[in-house]
């Protein structure tokens, strides 16, 4: 007997403009015919180095999400906060030009600012492909207080003419409108952070994740020379699953490099880039010094302003085309110097170094190296996302894992307080340090970033990330995970600080309290408010109200420990 389905038609190829790596190498492993490849099909893509092509993602258009925002821009004050906590980077502010507008028909509404931008036209754009559905843009926007939020979810119908109007306008402007970020300082504040281009986008993380939107917002500001060393765990994950990869590049075609390695050596992996990265500039300068022995005035000159300034990035980055063009001249006529050089320019704008994992891998069994790293004094930027638990593997307590939440091997709830990284991380005096919630305070998190990044040593940041491992109860569960990591902090479950040892050197208190005093008679239903710990008040009733206690005493006394640290005297 033959079933129906067995005779039913192929659909009809599509013709898109995908990349033949794409086509030959993406779509066969996607569709489980990975195992049909030949050697000789990876030789051909130079891809048997284990090197794998960015942006891959971009080309899977799930379209798996029952519901996508819609925006009306009658109510749109142009605030970007969609766009900033997008898990996705699915939604994003365009900006077009006159002459870029007359090609759409659509709505867009006038730039009031930043200057750089006024009189330009400005819309909210999402792909209703690669949306998740989760939520949270519409959730976060503040829209109109007369007439209401600028987004409004809508069930998702691929085949609906609207719908695929939507797609249609995401291609279009992606392809046709050229980005602005370079008209303002996108590190300046959360608006014109938008403006950038995310080169880290439609990854397979959980709808709503905690964690992606740091990842996406670091890939915004520094992602055209970001170098990334990833512990193996949710970061991994949705980071690199081949043939997936979010990881993009921009119009120059620059893009983060990525790799991870083990749980265990995560941070002395990153350890080694650093390292050969260092190592390779010192080669650089040694070879820009021979060359300049018998190198026009010009060239000297160029040689000694990038010497002078390696370690600053702007300048870097403005002293770099030019030092190409000299050691390219150079090259030419003969210089053997500047011929090795040439294999190395590639060196000459500073890199942007960070190692990223998570709590397990972090405060867990890869705390041996982290302590090494950040001890070492390089200049090296650590992204600790903090989910309280292994997330990947399972579920399984981690020792940030709070005292009365039921994780696997804690199924009576934790029964030990959480190790406090942070606090350990700023003894040592020289190492930038931050605890951030992006959904609580979005400046201060832009702000403990471009602080870590900036500073000239090693930095931790150590940012909350809502799981679906949590069982938020909240209504709208993970589409309100921005909003749990605001009520973390208002109730005082987790606390926003800032480190910066620049501030020491300048007779300055180097910690910074960014937490507002806490309604502490709202931490008991915040914990309530989770499975994690509602499963222990259901199980352990008597047993729960005493863990639950416990917690928020010590959340009371780790408050005030900050307090009395933000309030030291360090003038001379």
């Amino acid at each position: 007997m033959t079933v129906a389905w067995a005779n039913l038609a192929d659909d009809e190829e599509k013709a898109d403009d995908a990349p033949a790596f794409v086509k030959e190498l993406v779509r066969p492993i996607n569709a489980q015919a990975g195992d049909l490849l030949k050697v000789s099909d990876f030789v051909k893509h130079d891809t048997v180095d284990g090197s794998w092509a960015n942006g891959t993602a971009a080309y899977e258009k799930r379209g798996v999400e029952a519901f996508v925002p819609v925006w009306n821009s009658e109510n749109c004050i142009q605030c970007n906060k969609c766009a900033f906590v997008c898990p996705h980077a699915a939604i994003r502010p365009f900006v077009l030009t006159d002459e870029e507008m007359a090609k759409f028909d659509f709505d867009a509404i006038t730039m009031k600012a930043p200057k750089a931008m006024a009189g330009m036209h400005f819309r909210i754009e999402t792909s209703v492909l690669d949306c998740l559905g989760c939520g949270n843009c519409a959730d976060v926007c503040p829209g109109n207080p007369k007439t209401g939020k600028a987004l409004q979810m809508v069930p998702f119908n691929p085949d609906a003419e609207d719908m695929k109007k939507e797609a249609e306008n995401w291609d279009r402007l992606v392809k046709e409108v050229t980005s602005k970020q370079d008209l303002v300082d996108i590190k300046s504040n959360v608006k014109n952070s938008q403006f950038a281009q995310p080169l880290f986008e439609f990854s397979g993380a959980c709808s709503g994740c905690g964690e992606t939107p740091y990842v996406k917002l670091i890939s915004q500001l520094f992602g055209d020379r970001e170098m990334i060393a990833n512990a193996t765990g949710c970061s991994s994950i949705y980071s690199a699953s081949i043939p997936s990869t979010p990881y993009t590049t921009n119009a120059k075609g620059q893009g983060p490099a990525f790799d991870n390695s083990l749980f265990e050596d995560f941070c002395e992996f990153g350890m080694g880039m650093v390292l050969g990265n260092k190592k390779m500039k010192e080669r650089v300068v040694m070879l820009l010094q021979q060359a300049s022995e018998n190198a026009p005035e010009e060239f000297k000159a160029l040689a000694e302003e990038w010497i002078a300034n390696k370690e600053d990035a702007d300048k870097t980055k403005e002293i770099a085309p030019k030092l190409k063009a000299a050691i390219a001249a150079g090259a030419e006529k003969g210089c053997e110097f500047c011929k090795e050089l040439k294999t190395l320019d590639h060196y000459l704008i500073k890199r942007s170094q960070w190692i990223i994992g998570g709590d397990g891998a972090s405060y867990d069994i890869g705390y041996g190296g982290l302590d090494h790293v950040i001890a070492s004094g390089e200049d090296v930027n650590l992204l600790v996302l903090d989910t309280e638990v292994y997330s990947n593997t399972g579920g399984q307590a981690s020792k940030a894992t709070p005292l009365g939440a039921i994780a696997q091997f804690a199924a009576q709830g934790k029964r030990i307080r959480k190790k406090d990284l942070g606090m350990i991380a700023t003894s040592y005096g020289y190492v930038y340090v931050a605890q951030v919630a992006m959904g609580a305070d979005n400046a201060q998190c832009l702000k403990a970033i471009r602080e870590a990044e900036a500073y000239p040593g090693p930095s931790l940041v150590i940012a909350y990330a809502p799981c679906i491992n949590h069982g938020l109860k909240i209504k709208g569960g993970m589409g309100r995970s921005q909003a749990e990591e605001g009520r973390a902090v208002e109730c005082g479950y987790w606390h926003l600080w800032r480190y910066n040892p620049a501030l020491a050197e300048e007779g300055k208190n180097p910690f910074s309290l960014d937490s507002k005093e806490p309604d502490w008679d709202k931490f008991h239903d915040f914990l309530l408010g989770e499975v994690r710990y509602l499963s222990v008040k259901k199980a352990y009733p008597n047993e729960a109200e005493e863990l639950f206690a416990e917690a928020k005493r010590m959340a009371q006394l780790r408050y005030k420990s900050y307090q009395r640290k933000a309030k030291e005297d360090w003038s001379e």
